[in-house]
């Protein structure tokens, strides 16, 4: 945890200010202390009416769940009925849920979540994806996340009358990592601010999300929209005191940390050894990292493995949970990505609730199949030829028609596998239940079939197993069957969406280093791989460079106490 928050008289000013304000710091500034804190002033100064709170807006909902956390040591159980926590795809859908009418008044909005848009929006390219998004809004009601900001700004600035309700429901609005909002949740917050005070809090060294719209120029438009009363905590170091860790960080953005040398940053020029995986030098030095903790005395203490992307993620997850190499196991969390997961889980469930005939069945599976296909890697495009495979057995499903072996062999193998399970008795346990169809996926003889189960493997890294059993339970009991089993399921991945419950970063967690952002650790180990998952990758691009450097600032100082950046010996990282 972080230590308390020393109130300076600059800090004690922000607090007395009223109007629009600006908090600019650094990593580890004190920046959403001192938010919170001026949340609980407003609140104990009467500034609020019966009914009205404080917003707090920021993305990840792992940030939120944090500051929601902090928040209760912070300000009182009562200050904290007045205080409300929230994503920005949170509020967003609130607001359309109640009222979204008024942009469909004959059509219910339904929620696209992101394994089915994945899937519905597989052969649309990235840049087209948002207007793609728009038509299915427009055609069918279908909102999916991409365009929650857009759509409630669009209803905000269509309906003034609700502006004015909702500005007055939350007459102080604070916006956390103001520097990557895009144009849709720039355009919101304007919508809001035309009748309620923001207090945005930002650092434009932090912006490490340009692919999803964030703008170099968004503090800036803030100061000309609002001409707000600006405090900047610049390099003021509440999370990691006593470090060099924030200099290191900062010494990245202009390249000054070449050359020197840090007490609290270590770097590694990892080699290969003969017999052994990559991963070998990550995880003697995490085992290093492991015993310098248990020798500090602090018997919950956390480390974060951050990588530069999803597939050496998972490869490192691998290695991490064999006994290999001469090194024991490691027990750790992955903060992984959901939608090939979620999909492979939704298609499992729909294989439970078997029921009709064995073609209704089949046809049901092979739907389940195609969207598995189309959306297991979420926003990154499936390749060439899966995308040709789902077209052609969706024209299977329309015409009864198909064309070549191997696509009549999947055809075939789904209907062996339909007519075993229904044939196959149900114990009632849903863990024994669902064991049993992912052995039969596994050991299908069509790969794409075979590929969900290989999926589903990484459904423990989600922690959602003993939700989704209860619910299974539940199905069961009410008629010893499993019927309903893939809307249920369905529905419960998608609660935990919206789900801000305080996750326990404490141990060993494993995520990429955009996954880490709003999080903080006692100690980081960056690690990049040998010609993959690089921190920059061979020909970027100058602005794809500074990125880069944003990025690994950033990671550097999710550390409290001690960050290691190992990077191979023969393509060693040119940031470091």
């Amino acid at each position: 945890m972080t230590p308390p928050l020393h109130l300076t008289p600059e800090r004690e000013r922000l607090l007395q200010t009223d109007g629009h304000l600006l908090v600019l710091g650094g990593p580890g500034s004190g920046k959403t202390t001192i938010a919170l804190l001026k949340a609980g002033h407003e609140i104990r100064a009467g500034n609020l009416h019966t009914g009205q709170k404080v917003l707090f807006l920021s993305f990840a909902r792992a940030t939120v769940a944090r500051v929601a956390e902090h928040a209760r040591i912070l300000v009182s159980k009562h200050e904290m009925g007045m205080l409300e926590i929230n994503t920005y795809h949170g509020f967003a859908w609130n607001l359309l849920q109640s009222h979204g009418y008024l942009l469909h008044p004959h059509r219910k909005i339904r929620l696209l979540p992101p394994p089915e848009a994945a899937a519905r929006l597989a052969h649309v390219a990235s840049e087209e994806r948002s207007h793609a998004c728009r038509e299915l809004f427009e055609q069918e009601g279908l909102l999916g996340f991409d365009i929650f900001a857009s759509v409630a700004e669009n209803l905000l600035s269509r309906s003034k009358s609700l502006t004015s309700v909702i500005a007055d429901a939350y007459p102080i609005l604070i916006v956390d990592e103001f520097q990557d909002t895009n144009a849709d949740e720039w355009a919101m917050i304007q919508c809001l601010g035309e009748a309620c005070r923001i207090l945005a809090l930002a650092d434009a060294d932090q912006r490490i999300y340009e692919f999803r719209g964030a703008d170099p120029a968004r503090i800036g438009e803030f100061i000309t929209a609002y001409s707000p009363t600006q405090f900047d905590f610049g390099n003021e170091n509440n999370r990691s005191d006593g470090t060099d860790i924030t200099v290191y960080g900062n010494d990245l953005l202009t390249g000054a940390n070449k050359g020197k040398t840090y007490h609290d940053v270590a770097l590694s020029k990892y080699g290969f050894y003969k017999d052994k995986f990559f991963v070998f030098p990550l995880k003697t030095k995490l085992l290093e990292g492991i015993r310098r903790l248990h020798a500090g005395g602090n018997a919950k203490w956390s480390i974060a493995i951050l990588v530069p992307s999803k597939r050496l993620m998972l490869s490192v997850s691998d290695y991490l949970s064999r006994e290999v190499d001469g090194l024991p196991k490691i027990s750790h969390e992955v903060a992984i990505d959901y939608e090939g997961i979620a999909l492979s889980a939704v298609t499992i469930a729909g294989l439970l609730g078997l029921g009709g005939t064995q073609e209704d069945n089949t046809r049901r599976f092979l739907s389940n199949l195609i969207a598995h296909i189309r959306g297991r890697k979420g926003n990154t495009q499936p390749s060439k030829a899966d995308i040709e495979l789902a077209k052609a057995l969706d024209g299977y499903l329309n015409t009864g028609n198909i064309r070549g072996s191997k696509r009549i062999e999947i055809i075939n193998e789904a209907s062996r596998l339909v007519s075993e399970l229904l044939a196959a008795p149900q114990t009632g346990d849903p863990g024994h239940d669902w064991l049993h169809i992912l052995n039969q996926l596994k050991g299908s003889s069509a790969p794409v079939i075979a590929r969900i189960a290989e999926d589903a493997m990484f459904f423990r890294l989600l922690k959602k197993g003993a939700i989704l059993r209860e619910r299974l339970n539940e199905i069961w009991k009410e008629s010893h069957t499993y019927q309903g089993a893939q809307a249920a399921v369905s529905d419960a991945l998608l609660q935990e969406h919206f789900s801000a419950s305080t996750r326990d970063w404490s141990g060993i967690n494993v995520m990429t280093i955009h996954k880490s952002k709003g999080k903080e650790f006692d100690e980081v180990f960056i690690f990049e791989g040998y010609r993959f998952g690089k921190i920059v990758r061979e020909g970027a691009t100058p602005n794809e460079v500074a990125q880069a450097r944003l990025a690994l600032r950033v990671a550097v100082t999710r550390a409290r106490k001690r960050a290691t950046i190992l990077s191979p010996k023969g393509d060693y990282c040119i940031l470091l």
